[in-house]
């Protein structure tokens, strides 16, 4: 892979958020670790795709703020199965907790796709790395002292993905929920 200025910038960048977020994680109170499955739905597509995934969320400044590092796969097909998109993102979210229950906010991530081609050409897979936004938030309920339901969503804005077939270009943008079970140490 090679990196040009903006990438080595938004690499770096990334880099010392998420070092940052695991700082601010080993100091926070209570750690917390969510394993969770969900279903995501690309925008130019009617399908709807599940997901699994793992997130570390600590509280940076306790009533007010958590930050999240997160990491997925998700695997979805595009234009009638031609096309299949498997996608493994990192992600680190700032969320305003004001009530502990529900929580809002947004963030960044790295998003490593690979876009491959089921039928038979002499088209060669490709696998890209892309930075993205996303914005959602999420409600926490409760079962135990030390472990939580949590319900998230959140939606992302990606670059256009090309691909070498027509349509020569597609939406990767999409819409995530997941639902997780909260571990606090």
């Amino acid at each position: 892979m090679r990196l040009d200025n903006r990438g080595l910038f938004l690499a770096v960048a990334f880099a010392s958020l998420a070092a940052l977020i695991m700082c601010a994680a080993v100091k926070a109170q209570a750690t917390e670790i969510i394993p969770s499955v969900g279903l995501t739905r690309s925008v130019d597509t009617d399908q709807t795709a599940s997901s699994i995934g793992l997130a570390i969320r600590a509280s940076a400044i306790p009533s007010v703020l958590d930050i999240e590092l997160k990491g997925q796969y998700r695997k979805q097909d595009h234009f009638d199965g031609q096309l299949t998109e498997k996608m493994w993102p990192i992600t680190a979210s700032a969320w305003l907790t004001p009530l502990r229950v529900v929580y809002a906010g947004a963030g960044v991530g790295c998003y490593h796709t690979t876009v491959d081609y089921n039928s038979p050409s002499l088209l060669q897979d490709e696998t890209t790395q892309k930075f993205g936004v996303h914005v959602g938030g999420g409600v926490r309920v409760p079962l135990a002292p030390a472990i939580a339901i949590d319900l998230n969503g959140r939606y992302v804005w990606l670059e256009n993905q090309e691909t070498a077939t027509i349509p020569q270009e597609f939406n990767p943008d999409f819409w995530d929920m997941s639902l997780g079970l909260g571990f606090r140490f």
